[in-house]
């Protein structure tokens, strides 16, 4: 028993110590990973704004086009709905608001907003979407990436880790 313990904390801290540096994680962005977060710059909030005083923010940039972004949707509405009292997930398309509106399949269950003019999503360099950057309460960015590349997935158990390695 105790050695099966002493195993499951070796791998989690690897795969919560892998994502402090991206270890030549291939990015289609710019890297700020343990960097202080840009300020989140929207032009319409298409939910509620969301509250994210002394809490995570994970910010995931998508489009309604977007395959891998719409997959992904499903594990975020489940990270949100489980860590409601840490996370604020806010989605970011470069989109009009008309279509984001009408986006339904999947569900959105977490805060949305919309930026034509992509200004965040410049300022990061982001090549390919979806991108995610994980940002703890203190504005410093503790994940970032391809939240789906094989290998470097922003999982739950990546996630709950980097909320407790982080919390203050």
């Amino acid at each position: 028993m105790k050695k099966s313990i002493t195993i499951l904390l070796l791998f989690v801290s690897a795969v919560v110590a892998a994502q402090e540096s991206n270890n030549g994680k291939k990015l289609w962005a710019k890297s700020i990973l343990n960097e202080k977060a840009p300020e989140l710059v929207v032009e319409k909030w298409i939910s509620k704004q969301p509250d994210t005083k002394g809490k995570f923010v994970l910010i995931d940039f998508w489009a309604t086009w977007c395959g891998p972004c719409r997959a992904y949707i499903p594990s975020l509405n489940d990270i949100q709905k489980k860590y409601a009292d840490k996370v604020v997930i806010i989605g970011v398309s470069d989109e009009s608001a008309e279509k984001v509106e009408a986006f339904n399949n999947p569900k959105i269950n977490y805060f949305e907003a919309i930026d034509t003019k992509a200004a965040v999503k410049n300022q990061l360099e982001v090549k390919g979407i979806p991108h995610a950057i994980l940002i703890d309460p203190k504005g410093v960015v503790r994940w970032e990436g391809f939240p789906l590349l094989k290998d470097n997935e922003l999982t739950e158990e990546v996630l709950k880790g980097l909320l407790e390695k982080y919390k203050n």
